[in-house]
This record gives structure tokens, sequence and C-alpha cells, in this order.
């Protein structure tokens, strides 16, 4: 019995469900684009996006260069970012931009096609390229409209994604520290200092700099070690000029002296083979 009431709550249940979809699909299927505009319309005011965007799609071609193409458009490229479409709607929104240029909604248009883009940008640990479209984006918004409400918005966002990638990048030199490949961590680091020169982290990514130069020259060939060995005591004398007071100085000093004693014994090597060869 328990059965039967329930394979006929799931029968009206596929019947309603067959009745709502043949409702959509005579509204689909009438070939009159008024009609198709006003009941896309109604489905986005209602939430119903993807429905929405279905309609928008029927009619898109035959309303442009009408009075209300723009509005169909930009209802459009709206249905895909409530659908978190994020890569679809930022070009629409793009696009949008680029065919009504003189449009009320360009500004929101050029906003959003960012705003997409930040909605796809991902932890700081995974690839980055979303945060950096989304960061031109802005800018590009911000240098556009200056006067704009949405500009302190734009550049706190900026500010968020460059932090992100900021991160990202230390968490990438940290990592080629860690596993002792010094030379990539080097570089990395001083690429943090270059793309990021207020950073919070500053004096420990240069501490980390002195100290990365350090171990590589302690752990390079022979023929390497002087060259580095000076970059080094240049990094320390660096450090140790912009940040006096540092807790790290005491560290430094040791690698500056370290360095310094290792340099002495390559002059006297080439002092006895000069003297020799007299």
């Amino acid at each position: 019995m328990i059965n039967k009431y329930k394979l006929s709550f799931l029968f009206g249940i596929l019947i309603l469900f067959g009745a709502c979809r043949s409702e959509f699909e005579k509204i689909r299927t009438n070939p009159d684009p008024k009609f198709l505009k006003a009941k896309a319309f109604e489905y986005y005011e209602a939430g119903d996006y993807q429905k929405a965007q279905t309609l928008f799609e029927l009619i898109i071609n035959n309303v442009r260069g009408q009075a209300d193409a723009e509005n169909v458009y930009f209802a459009y490229a709206y249905t895909h970012y409530h659908q978190e479409k994020f890569v679809l709607a930022s070009y629409y929104f793009k696009n949008f931009v680029s065919t009504y240029g003189n449009s009320a909604y360009k500004e929101e248009a050029e906003f959003m096609s960012a705003y997409s883009h930040y909605r796809l940008s991902p932890i700081y640990r995974l690839e980055q390229s979303y945060s950096a479209k989304a960061i031109d984006g802005f800018q590009l918004f911000v240098n556009t409209y200056p006067k704009s409400e949405r500009v302190k918005e734009a550049n706190r966002l900026i500010d968020e994604m460059r932090k992100k990638m900021e991160e990202k990048s230390l968490a990438e030199g940290q990592l080629y520290y860690d596993i002792k490949q010094y030379q990539s961590a080097t570089q990395v680091f001083e690429n943090v200092l270059k793309d990021y020169p207020d950073s919070k982290d500053a004096e420990k990514v240069r501490y980390l700099v002195v100290k990365a130069h350090y171990l590589l020259a302690e752990n390079s060939v022979y023929e390497k070690q002087e060259e580095r060995l000076n970059e080094t005591v240049k990094k320390a004398d660096a450090f140790l000029d912009r940040y006096a007071e540092s807790t790290y100085v005491k560290e430094i000093k040791k690698f500056k002296a370290d360095s310094n004693k290792s340099l002495k014994k390559f002059k006297n090597v080439r002092h006895k083979n000069k003297s020799s060869r007299a």
C-alpha cells in the first residue's frame, strides 16, 4: 500500500514537472519577438535566469537597432553573472561596453566585467591569472571613471587581489628556500620587492634575500663562490643601511662577517699564486 502511495506521489510530481516544462516550451516556440522579450524580462525579474537567458538568446539578434536593444543585452549579460558563469559574464559586459558606448549602463557594465573576473579569483596558493585580469579591469575602470562612486570599491578590490598575488609569490619563494633552491628563492624574493615595494613584509623579505644569497654562496662550486660571497656582502650592507634597528641585524652582520672571512681566503690564494709565479 505504501509503495502505491509513493508511486502515485512521484507520478503526480512528474505530471506537474511535465506541465511546467510544456508551458515554457510553448513560450519558447512562440514566434512573436515582443512576446518573447516580455516573458524573458518576467523570468529575469523573478530570478529564473536560465529561462530568461534562453529567451533572450532567441530575440537578441532581432532587437538590434531597436530602442530597448541595450536593455536586452545588458540583462542578458547579467543572466550569465547570476548563474555564476563569470567568464561569459565578463565577456558580455565588455562586449556591451564596446557595442553601446553611449549607454547609461556603460559604467556599470565596465565595472561588472572586472568584477566577474574578481569572482573567479582563487585562494592565493592557486594560479592568479584571473586576479591579474580583474586588477587590469578595475584599474581601467578607475582611470576611465575617476569620479565614480565605485572607484573606492574598485581600489579596495585591487588591493585585495594584489595582496593575494603577493602572498602567492612569498609562498613560492619560501618553498624554493625550504627545498634549498637558493638561487630561485633569491630571484622570487627580489621580484616581490620589485612588484610590491610597499609590502609590510619587505623587511623580512630582504632578510631572506641576504640569507638565501649567503647559503647559495656557501653551497656553490668553487668557481662561483667568490662572486656570490661578494653579492652576499652587498645585500647585507643594503639591509643594514635600511634597517639599522632591525631584529635581524645581528644575524645579517654574521652573514657579512662570514662572507668577508671566506673572501679573504680567496685573496690569500690569489696572492700565493701570484708569488709562486713570480
